[in-house]
């Protein structure tokens, strides 16, 4: 049985047991958040799809960790011109474990 959620502006096809990446999430490691934006179910009867979102579906998910990803380098510059920046990033992440997949 596997699932496909909305988090964070992305989609995310998860099975009970995955520990997913996902954008930040305000909430304490080691605490449950319930995931109701559900956008797919795949059962023994077949795949439910959602007109967006299933109907009474959630995904039960415990925060594992929260941190940053590895730091990326933008860099600009034009030519010619003496223009040069250079910044670096570090996107926020949360770590999902999937519990259960309620539909």
């Amino acid at each position: 049985m596997y699932a496909v959620i909305a988090t964070g502006g992305k989609q995310y096809k998860v099975q009970e047991g995955d520990a997913i990446y996902v954008e930040k999430i305000a909430a304490e490691v080691d605490s449950t958040i319930e995931l109701n934006e559900v956008l797919a179910v795949s059962k023994e009867d077949g795949l439910v799809l959602g007109k967006p979102v299933v109907e009474g579906a959630k995904v039960v998910a415990k925060v594992e960790a929260q941190g940053k990803s590895k730091k990326i380098i933008v860099f600009k510059y034009k030519r010619k011109k003496d223009y040069r920046r250079k910044r670096g990033h570090r996107q926020a992440y949360t770590k999902l474990v999937i519990e259960k997949i309620q539909a």
